[in-house]
Parts: C-alpha cells; structure tokens; sequence
C-alpha cells in the first residue's frame, strides 16, 4: 500500500482516502453498506473496530463477499483478545475470503477494555504488542507456533510423564493453511514504546487523536528508526563481496490517520454530531485518550471538555466554543465544501487519510459524508 500515490477524482494528486468505524458502531448492516459504497467511491481502505460490540473478523469476513476491490483492515485487534494462534488463523482465512485484499491491524488496547472485559491483567502492553506481532508474523510465514511450557508437577496432576527435565513443552504446529508471508501488518501506536515496536515490525502505522504535526514527527521518527535498522543489517550480514552493494533498504511503511467526520449543510448541526463524538472520547473512555491529547499541548481544553461532560453531565456531548481548537484538530465537520477542504491538511500530513465515521449517524448523513469525502 506504500508508494505511488493516485490522482483523486477532484484531479489532487496524493489523495489516498480510507474510511473508518469506531468499537461503539454495532449496527452491522449499516456497516455492511458503509463498506459497500466505499468500495464503489474508490476509498482505498476499510476499517473495521472491535471493542466490546461486534467481532470484527467475522464481519469482514461478510464484507469481503460483498465488496470486489477495497482493502479491508481490522481497526484493531486487541493482542490481549486472541492468541496468536487465532490471530493467524483469522489472518489468513479473511486473506483467503478476500482474495487478498486483507490487512491485519494489531493494537495494545487499553486498560479499561482489557482488564474490564477480556479480564486480564494490563501489564507491559507495549512488550505484548511486540511479542504477539512477531509471533503471528511467524506463523503466517509458515513457523511454529511458541509452544505452552508446564511445570513438571502439573504434568504430574494430570497423569503425565514430565520427563528428565522439570519443565516440557508440547511440539509447536503450524499453521494449517498456505503461508502469507507478506500479509501486510498495521499497527496502531501513540505511545514511546508501542511506536518502537511499530518502528521494529508494521508495514503500516495507525493512530488516532494525534496533532497532524505530531503524525508528521512519529512517521519521521519510524521512518528514520527502520532506516537505522536496515544499515545495521547489512553491516552484520554483509561480506567482502558486499562491500560495494548497494545498503539494505527499510520496508516501506504506510501511514493512516485522520479525523471523526460528519457532513450536514447545517454547520451547527454537523459540530454538534462532532462534539458529542470528542466529548465521550474525551470524558467517556478513561484516561487514554484525554491523556493523549493533554500531553500534545491541549491540557486546558481537554479539562474544559471534562468539566462539560462530568458525571452530571456526561449525556450532553459538550466541546465549549474556549475547546474549539479540538474540533479543529481532530474532527472534519460542516457542508461538504467545508470537509473536503479540511480533509486537505490530513491528506498533506499522512499517506492515507482515513474518514473515522462517528457511531449512530442515520444512513442519508453517512452517504453524505461518505460522497463528500471520495478521492
């Protein structure tokens, strides 16, 4: 997916478009057509959310019948939700369904979904990320899968033979269906430590709630981390004979961001569908997020949004007009004029500007938004 870049249908070159659900998007029809009509408009890239609702593997599954050219990405997964066994069975099956149109998204999650309801300890996540990525790169590659290591004595309980040592392990399998080595893998990162794993192992880096120069410096930053990778590799494998090759060269990475969007021809009416969207995120999800945006230079507003949408208050999706620079950032709202030109500086700032459609708009608004937004 890195490289050349198309001509939009507006004749702009550079315009790469993808479209994106959110974890509280449950309506799984509407879903459906949301893909449908992307494909038909020539968006690049579908994502599909999973948090709590829906699982997004079986509905890409679906989606990957009912659509012909569009990649289809899972927004993410969580690495706590699935082995990595599961994960690369899913992996390959929906590159198989899809005729290979399918792009594994990986994510650390987050506290709140993974101890809330996964119920599982949230500990080293960045370490996890790294570990499963690598480990369903392995086994879409063709490799064993890591082994279960027991202690002798719970072979013992069950009427086993541990052996001579005091620690077995079953053999390790592989996957049983054809290899896809290059499956592409996107993952999402914000993060010190996750953006490193990113820098380490993804084709394609995703975030959200992210400044569009922040995108810029942390697409730099991987960027110049693989680069750094690829010299050392070839000064460690390199020979004599290599001497005058030319130096390996780091995987291409794609990078995909952008705004919650909404199209009305009613502006208040559009920045209100965006306020409500910032407002849960920002008051509604846990700490994640407006830890993220407070740490880009937005403290202020983000305490605003917080105080707006307290406990009290929480049903009245409330960005004060003193917040506004967080619509700006991170929402695409208005006539549909008005988004494609702030879809401009998205498109400026990353390869692939990904239209995130906030949850529960009626179908004619997302049409709207959907057509507005086409490259």
């Amino acid at each position: 997916m890195d490289g050349g870049r198309a001509h939009g249908g507006d004749g702009v070159a550079g315009v790469r478009r993808g479209v994106a659900t959110t974890p509280m998007e449950v309506r799984r029809e509407v879903i459906v057509r949301m893909a449908v009509l992307a494909d038909e408009l020539g968006y690049e890239v579908f994502s599909v959310a999973e948090g709590w609702g829906l699982d997004s593997t079986v509905l890409l599954a679906e989606i990957a019948t009912r659509t012909r050219r569009i990649k289809l990405t899972s927004g993410v997964l969580s690495v706590w939700g699935r082995t990595p066994g599961t994960i690369a069975m899913a992996a390959a099956t929906l590159h198989q369904i899809s005729g290979g149109r399918f792009v594994l998204g990986l994510g650390a999650s987050s506290r709140r979904l993974v101890e809330g309801w996964h119920a599982m300890p949230f500990a080293r996540p960045a370490e996890r990320l790294g570990r499963v990525a690598s480990e369903v790169r392995g086994l879409l590659a063709g490799g064993r899968a890591r082994p279960a290591v027991r202690e002798a004595a719970v072979h013992e309980a069950v009427g086993e033979t541990a052996g001579s040592g005091d620690r077995v392990a079953a053999r390790g399998l592989r996957l049983g269906q054809p290899a896809v080595a290059d499956l592409p893998i996107w993952i999402a990162a914000t993060g010190e430590q996750t953006i490193r794993v990113a820098a380490e192992q993804a084709d394609g880096w995703s975030s959200i709630y992210l400044r569009r120069d922040r995108c810029r410096e942390l697409a730099a930053e991987i960027r110049h981390r693989r680069t750094v990778a690829a010299l050392r590799t070839t000064e460690d494998t390199g020979t004599d004979a290599d001497a005058q090759a030319a130096p390996r060269q780091p995987r291409p990475l794609t990078v995909a961001a952008g705004p919650f969007t909404v199209v009305d021809a009613d502006v208040d009416s559009a920045r209100v569908v965006a306020a409500a969207c910032t407002a849960f995120y920002l008051a509604a999800m846990g700490e994640v997020y407006p830890r993220l945006v407070s740490s880009q230079g937005l403290e202020a507003e983000v305490d605003l949004v917080r105080a707006a949408n307290s406990a009290a208050n929480r049903g009245l999706g409330v960005v004060p007009d003193a917040a506004q620079i967080l619509l700006d950032e991170f929402t695409a709202y208005g006539t549909a004029a008005d988004v494609r030109e702030q879809l401009k500086p998205w498109d400026a700032a990353v390869d692939v500007t990904m239209v995130a459609l906030p949850p529960g708009l009626p179908w004619p608004q997302i049409e709207a938004t959907l057509r507005a937004a086409a490259p």
